[in-house]
């Protein structure tokens, strides 16, 4: 799949905003939900949303090359640069023109501000009002990340959408610390902001944050708009926490930040996911799982995800997906797969193109449903196709807040009970 411009028949913006680096066009609505269309022009691609970003930690993507990706038409990527600040590091990166050059990608790249790894990483790091002292895993020394470092490292690197150094703190934590987080990120910002070097060519987006405190997230996002950034991130959220709290957290988020720019939450990739957050009002997600999970001979498909390590598939001689269009399904059985699924990585390698490619078309279906003003109706269909006719409550839940009742038969008579489960994991099937 090569890039094509979906939205080419749609001239007129229904909401936009300008910065310096980024225009960002709204260009369809769904009438009944939250989700909307849109186009976001960045400094190195223009960029369809909703839109799901992989994940290249170090400026790649295990299992897969930045040629395959822009055959998979993926829009945007992410780096890391926690890792990308260690390794290479900021001297080599500007020497080569910035990681798009050092890496032959020259589509969008979003880089993390080094934030999350106060979580996946604590033990390693101490947290003060000056910033983060790590451990660093390469070579064992103390390393010192703060607000205008994080900011530096990125201006290094090149992204075309920066994160700001936000406190994390775990999304199962409570008490007075996520407050402290909260504040300190909204301080942290203003440092970042103040640091930033390049504003015409990069794009400064700060996170909400609060944890699974309502108050806390409302004063969060309030307090951000304030600073009149060219997009928004939701943070501190797909830790762990029911499911219950994290759709209403991000629903919190979409109804108080501007509906003329982007909004991102972060670390989102599961499929039902990706279908409810759109509904909610989210742009743009990311998430290692669809690459990592290849990794472990697991294909994604509509109904969950296929564990190809399974005897079952041996002498199955299908694709993948018989729907899907991906180099891997056109020419692989799940049978040619099985037979060393977790051992050779050229099997990895070709789960990983198929994973990417099921994520990239769900992704299309959305956008084209909400074009045509029928998002409801598709993902009446998605959950349908995922869970039959019990579906988790958190989703049911979540879909009611924007006017989808999916416990109501629809005019192909489908209808769904809600179940007490929140879904942490893909099924396998």
């Amino acid at each position: 799949m090569t890039k094509t411009d979906e939205f080419a028949h749609l001239d007129t913006p229904l909401e936009s905003s300008v910065s310096p680096a980024l225009k960002f066009e709204v260009l369809a609505k769904c009438s009944t939900t939250k989700a909307r269309a849109s186009r976001m022009h960045l400094p190195h691609y223009t960029a369809h949303t909703p839109m799901f970003m992989p994940v290249g930690t170090m400026g790649t993507i295990k299992g897969i090359t930045p040629g395959q990706l822009e055959t998979l038409d993926c829009h945007v990527i992410l780096g890391n640069t926690y890792h990308l600040g260690s390794q290479p590091g900021p001297e080599l990166l500007e020497k080569a023109g910035g990681l798009h050059k050092f890496m032959a990608w020259d589509r969008g790249l979003l880089t993390d501000s080094g934030g999350f790894q106060m979580v996946s990483l604590l033990k390693l790091a101490n947290i003060t009002e000056e910033g983060v002292e790590f451990e660093n895993p390469h070579n064992g020394k103390m390393m010192m990340l703060t607000p205008e470092m994080s900011i530096g490292l990125q201006n290094s690197i090149g992204a075309d959408i920066m994160m700001q150094l936000d406190d994390v703190v775990s999304s199962l934590t409570t008490g007075p610390r996520v407050e402290e987080a909260m504040w300190r990120s909204l301080r942290w910002l203003d440092r970042g902001i103040k640091a930033h070097k390049r504003p015409s060519e990069q794009n400064l987006f700060p996170i909400v944050q609060g944890g699974l405190d309502e108050r806390l997230r409302t004063i969060s996002a309030q307090e951000l708009i304030k600073r009149e950034s060219p997009g928004y991130a939701i943070g501190g959220l797909s830790g762990g926490e029911a499911k219950g709290s994290f759709w209403r957290m991000v629903n919190l988020s979409t109804d108080i930040l501007p509906t003329n720019k982007p909004r991102y939450c972060m670390g989102v990739g599961y499929a039902e996911d990706l279908v409810v957050c759109s509904a909610l009002g989210v742009d743009m997600y990311d998430c290692v799982f669809p690459t990592r999970t290849a990794r472990f001979g697991n294909a994604l498909v509509r109904t969950g995800s296929l564990a190809l390590r399974q005897g079952k598939y041996r002498d199955d001689f299908t694709p993948i997906d018989s729907e899907c269009d991906c180099s891997t399904c056109k020419q692989f059985t799940r049978a040619y797969l099985y037979t060393s699924v977790t051992k050779e990585t050229t099997n990895c390698h070709l789960i990983t193109v198929h994973n990417i490619a099921f994520q990239m078309r769900l992704m299309r279906d959305i956008r084209t449903a909400i074009v045509e003003d029928r998002y409801p109706q598709f993902i009446r269909s998605f959950m349908k196709t995922r869970f039959g006719k019990t579906v988790p409550r958190w989703i049911v839940d979540a879909l009611q807040s924007v006017n989808v009742d999916l416990t109501v038969p629809d005019e192909t008579g489908y209808f769904a009970s809600a179940i007490d489960s929140d879904f942490q994991k893909e099924p396998n099937v």
